[in-house]
C-alpha cells in the first residue's frame, strides 16, 4: 500500500458532477473521510458540483453508487461524471469483514466497468482503529483526499480529447498472453 498521497493537481476550472456515497457506519472515521474529501474537492475542483448520499454500512455503498449512476429519476443532466465510494470496515476475529470487503470491492469496479463511470474505490478494510485514525483523520495517509484527487484526475482524463481512434495492439507471440 502507498505510504504517499497522490499530489495535490492544479485547480480545475471545469465543471461537472461528483456524488460521494458514505457509510455512516465507524462514524468517527467515516465523517473524517467525507469530510477531508468535501474539503479537498472545494480545493481542487471549486466548480464541480458534489452531492452526498449517506448509507447505513459499507455493504449498502455499492447499491447507492450503482442507483446515483442509473437509477430511477438519473438522466443524462444529472447522472454523476464520478462517484467517490467511501467507508471503513474494522477487521473483527472472523471472516465476515473480509467477505464485506471483497464483495464490495468485486460490485464496485463491475459498476464502473458496467456504467463506463469512474467509481473511486475507498470503502477501507482496516485492520484496527489505529489504522482507521491513519487513514481517515491524520493528515499523511488520509484516503478522502486521496479519493478526491484520483477523482479529479478521472474527470481530466474523460475531458481529455482522444487523438484518432484507440487502437489495440494484437498480443506480442511469445509472451503468454
Amino acid at each position: 500500500m502507498s505510504t504517499e498521497l497522490p499530489q495535490r493537481q492544479q485547480p480545475r476550472h471545469g465543471k461537472g458532477r461528483i456524488t460521494i456515497v458514505c457509510a455512516t457506519y465507524n462514524e468517527k472515521y467515516t465523517d473524517a473521510l467525507l469530510q477531508n474529501c468535501l474539503d479537498e474537492l472545494e480545493a481542487v475542483a471549486p466548480l464541480v458540483r458534489v452531492s452526498v448520499v449517506r448509507v447505513p454500512g459499507a455493504f449498502e455503498v455499492p447499491l447507492m453508487v450503482k442507483r446515483s449512476i442509473c437509477g430511477p429519476g438519473v438522466s443524462d443532466d444529472n447522472r454523476p461524471d464520478a462517484v467517490i465510494a467511501l467507508g471503513v470496515i474494522l477487521r473483527g476475529s472472523t471472516a465476515h469483514a473480509d467477505l464485506i470487503g471483497s464483495s464490495i470491492t468485486q460490485q464496485l469496479m463491475s459498476i464502473g466497468c458496467d456504467t463506463l463511470v469512474p467509481v473511486i474505490h475507498e470503502v477501507l478494510l482496516l485492520n484496527d482503529e489505529q489504522q482507521a485514525f491513519a487513514r481517515c483523520i491524520a493528515s499523511t495517509l488520509n484516503r478522502g483526499r486521496e479519493a478526491a484527487r484520483a477523482a479529479v484526475a478521472m474527470l481530466e482524463v474523460i475531458d481529455a480529447p482522444r487523438v484518432g481512434p484507440l487502437r489495440h495492439s494484437p498480443p506480442r507471440r511469445g509472451t503468454g498472453f
